[in-house]
């Protein structure tokens, strides 16, 4: 059964909806709400498709509304009032009633990381509440969180504009693996022995240069020896198992590799600041008190996981 296009329906659409006509077109919408011109254009390209209808006409440097926007445009304004004014009053909620699906993106490392103390959480606070776990590109961060496409974003520490927040959730090492009894490392792992191994690099972009390009231009080292780049650091994991080369990731994803595949531990060779852990998430949706309940109860989540990992080193 296909979904109905209704139950991807979010306030922020009507929001753009709101802006576009009060200002007459895309630009004037896209100050107003603090995003790119790009993601108001999508946002009401959504919308339309939903409507059936071009809902705005281009004359001149205007945006005129069209006759149906004309008749709902009244309505949609009161009730984005009225449910502001029910976020508002909102200040108290029983999480245990809750029965919703959040979204989170994050990647592959967040998701062994953060999810099982988080679904443990879940289970014994909120037993409603169903999580979908998404794979957001950066590039496209701000835009989905504006639009309401995911909930939050666990990922390093990045710059981000308009009116997107971020809380600090933990700070994380870098480790390297490598499979048991490496004929090369018997004596350990120097900076020698790393640069003359060969390596796995996990990207989603095929040419993506290596993160890390700084930290060995500093050291007068080469560029690593990529042998292979992949999409996920459990698959990169599974070939260090079976080869010489080696892996570099966050520790604490590491320490879990560890338990279920044949690779052991080391400690990276190079001094490299750690990488902040970031949770990331839209300004209107602050003063939500579920949402603010999904944001402590995520962070909890994280940082109780990073803070175990820590604890057993």
């Amino acid at each position: 059964m296909t979904p109905s296009p209704w139950s991807r329906l979010d306030l922020n659409l009507f929001r753009v909806f709101e802006a576009v006509h009060e200002h007459g077109g895309i630009s004037g919408a896209a100050r107003q709400l603090h995003l790119s011109q790009p993601a108001v254009s999508h946002a009401l390209a959504r919308l339309r498709r939903i409507w059936g209808d071009p809902l705005f006409v281009r004359q001149g440097n205007r945006m005129v509304p069209t006759e149906l926007t004309r008749r709902v445009i009244g309505e949609v304004r009161a009730h984005l009032r009225g449910l502001q004014d029910c976020l508002a009053q909102a200040e108290t909620f029983d999480p245990r009633t809750l029965d919703i699906t959040l979204r989170l993106g994050m990647r592959d490392v967040m998701e062994a990381i953060t999810l099982p103390p988080l679904m443990a959480h879940l289970a014994d606070t909120a037993p409603g509440v169903r999580l979908a776990s998404v794979r957001v590109p950066r590039a496209d961060l701000e835009r989905l969180l504006s639009l309401g496409e995911v909930d939050l974003v666990i990922d390093r520490q990045r710059r981000v504009a308009g009116r997107i927040k971020g809380a600090h959730l933990a700070d994380e090492a870098l480790a390297v693996v490598a499979r048991r009894g490496h004929p090369a490392l018997k004596k350990g792992l120097d900076v020698s022995a790393y640069f003359q191994q060969g390596h796995v690099m996990v990207s989603m972009l095929p040419d993506q240069a290596d993160p890390l390009q700084a930290v060995w231009a500093a050291l007068g080292q080469g560029d690593r020896r990529i042998t292979l780049r992949c999409q996920h650091y459990f698959a990169a994991a599974h070939v260090v198992a079976a080869s010489d080369a080696l892996l570099t990731l966050p520790r604490t994803y590491a320490e879990r590799l560890c338990e279920a595949l044949p690779v052991v531990l080391l400690d990276l060779p190079v001094r490299v600041p750690p990488m902040g852990i970031w949770m990331y998430w839209h300004a209107d949706r602050d003063g939500d008190p579920v949402h603010r309940w999904m944001r402590d109860s995520v962070a909890t989540g994280a940082r109780q996981a990073m803070h175990q990992a820590h604890d057993l080193r």
